[in-house]
């Protein structure tokens, strides 16, 4: 395990069923890491005695909508920053039950990071196996295993043993290689979370907290530079500027490099580049720039331009993925969706339907028909071609997200796994 920069920031979502604790770990590490302001601590003194039973509840500092108190569940996905010495952090608490899952893969689809929770008295249910293929599958860096509760099971090594077992099965059934970290915890009483605790010493790992510290989570610099262009610029430089403005995902993008157009395939090279508006030599993922070009391209919103690297995406008009599907109506072979992939949505159709993952199981099942929260493969037909990766070569490039062509609602998140 290597240590990365001291400013580095990550992103952690906290992940598992319901009751296992996601909201109160998240409390305990901004509490015990002093990461609570004054003001922030006394409402949740007043919340806790308005919506529980008068006893501190962490959990209510990142349920912060009225019917998430009322009810003490997670319904949304929260957002809360702090900062270490080393680290920084955003982390994001995610809804444990079934129905809010496209909740928790927007939560997950973005982070570095998952904690997924398990509570020891129940240990390893159907919506963990859920999750956790969920994040796999959204391939996550690391996945960290915080079995919590464990004050309720009188420390017992067996059962923090069993449960490590149960998820190190869901992984391996998937075929998914993230790392495993398992750390016995108790949320409420901070055990093990920033502090060591002298409750486990059968347990030599790191805390929660020191642990989120050291994790190396730098992002693959071989990948090549991809600029879904938003929009054309034309305020800076005069009337012959065109600045073809987006989100830098992959690799880096410097003054001078050589860049394809996609799908118009047209070589050319950067010749400026801004940054947040600002003369930049050098722009990186996740920057928001505009780069203009040294040749007069027919370049518009929905357009790739891309990088020298490897692996470089391609053009594709048929694709196959991974998909968790989050419809209300049943997905059938012939069903058409509108695909939100970069900049560009196209329509396809579903061609095939393959297995579908039994979280009973944990076995695969030849599937004709998906419903609410199946995860399975399938392949699409596109209407027209999009510039993309496989998932496992870039998360940007590789996703999807299909939307319903009548009600205008997300139905599904696809991860590719072929673009030809």
């Amino acid at each position: 395990m290597v240590a990365t920069a001291s400013n580095t920031q990550i992103r952690i979502a906290t992940i598992g069923s319901v009751d296992d604790g996601k909201s109160t770990l998240i409390g305990r590490l901004l509490h015990d890491s002093k990461g609570i302001f004054e003001d922030q601590l006394s409402a949740i003194g007043r919340a806790s005695k308005k919506y529980g039973d008068g006893s501190f509840n962490l959990a209510l500092l990142t349920d912060g909508l009225r019917a998430e108190r009322e009810q003490g569940i997670t319904i949304d996905v929260a957002y809360r920053y702090f900062a270490t010495p080393n680290r920084s952090f955003v982390l994001a608490d995610t809804p444990g039950h079934v129905q809010f899952t496209r909740n928790m893969v927007t939560g997950a689809s973005v982070s570095d990071v998952a904690i997924v929770l398990v509570d020891a008295r129940h240990g390893v249910v159907e919506q963990t196996r859920r999750h956790v293929s969920i994040a796999a599958l959204l391939r996550v860096s690391h996945l960290v295993l915080a079995v919590n509760k464990m004050d309720l099971v009188e420390w017992r090594e067996d059962v923090f043993d069993a449960i490590v077992t149960d998820v190190g099965a869901i992984l391996e059934s998937i075929g998914s290689r993230v790392p495993l970290r398992p750390i016995p915890v108790s949320a409420s009483n901070g055990d093990n979370v920033v502090e060591s605790s002298p409750n486990t010493p059968w347990y030599e790992g790191p805390t929660v907290l020191g642990l989120l510290e050291t994790l190396d989570i730098r992002a693959d610099e071989s990948s090549a530079a991809v600029l879904p262009v938003q929009w054309v610029n034309r305020v800076h430089g005069g009337s012959d500027y065109r600045g073809f403005a987006g989100t830098l995902h992959g690799g880096a993008i410097r003054v001078g490099d050589q860049v394809v157009v996609q799908s118009k395939g047209i070589t050319t090279a950067v010749t400026s580049v801004r940054v947040a508006g600002s003369p930049a030599d050098l722009a990186v993922p996740g920057d928001a720039i505009a780069v203009e070009l040294a040749d007069q391209v027919d370049v518009g919103r929905g357009d790739v331009i891309v990088g020298s690297g490897a692996p470089a995406p391609v053009v594709a008009a048929h694709i196959e993925a991974d998909i968790c599907w989050l419809g209300e109506t049943d997905l059938r072979v012939g069903d058409r969706l509108v695909l939100r992939h970069l900049s560009r949505d196209v329509t396809g159709s579903v061609v095939a339907i393959g297995q579908r993952l039994d979280l009973g199981t944990l076995t695969a099942e030849d599937a004709e028909v998906l419903t609410l929260n199946d995860i399975a493969k399938v392949e699409i037909a596109l209407d027209r071609p999009i510039t993309a990766t496989t998932y496992a070569q870039g998360r940007v490039t590789g996703s999807i997200v299909a939307i319903d062509p009548v009600s205008n609602g997300t139905v599904g998140a696809l991860m590719i796994t072929d673009a030809r």
